[in-house]
């Protein structure tokens, strides 16, 4: 039966445990493979603690969207009303009602789209740098207990 050395253990568990954070992390002080694998167990919980406690996802994306929205369709039929004031000033005021509220309801729509667009872009900027902030508490943890820790 063939034995692996300590480094390469180290080195396959490394691999298996930080997927996407580091590949090959060598002891440096002459580690033990389970002193090892218990560094790199705490280091994990760290960086994923620590990951846990800073990243905020945006939310409201939509609502606030569909606001704006609503807000600038209501104040554009205004415009466009007040544009032809002959014609306006004779229209029934539940028609001039209807017509901003129309045009409030689809601008709204299109609000919303663009919000929840927006919203989706600050999740995935914030999820990359959660992404790294998290590789980079890991690889500064086990640096600090004496690894060298190569990408």
């Amino acid at each position: 039966m063939k034995r692996f050395s300590p480094v390469s253990l180290c080195i396959a568990l490394s691999v298996l445990s930080a997927p996407g954070w580091a590949q090959t992390v060598v002891p440096m002080k002459g580690q033990s493979s389970q002193q090892t694998q218990v560094d790199i167990n705490e280091c994990n919980s760290i960086a994923a603690s620590q990951s846990a406690s800073t990243s905020s996802t945006p939310s409201g994306g939509r609502i606030k969207g569909a606001a704006v929205g609503a807000a600038a369709g209501a104040t554009a039929a205004q415009v466009r009303g007040n544009q032809h004031d002959e014609v306006y000033d004779r229209v029934d005021d539940d028609r001039k009602q209807d017509y901003r509220q129309d045009r409030a309801k689809s601008t709204a729509a299109a609000g919303m789209v663009v919000g929840g667009s927006r919203q989706r872009q600050e999740r995935r900027a914030d999820a990359k740098t959660t992404e790294a902030n998290t590789a980079t508490a890991y690889t500064s943890c086990l640096q600090g207990k004496g690894y060298q820790v190569n990408p």
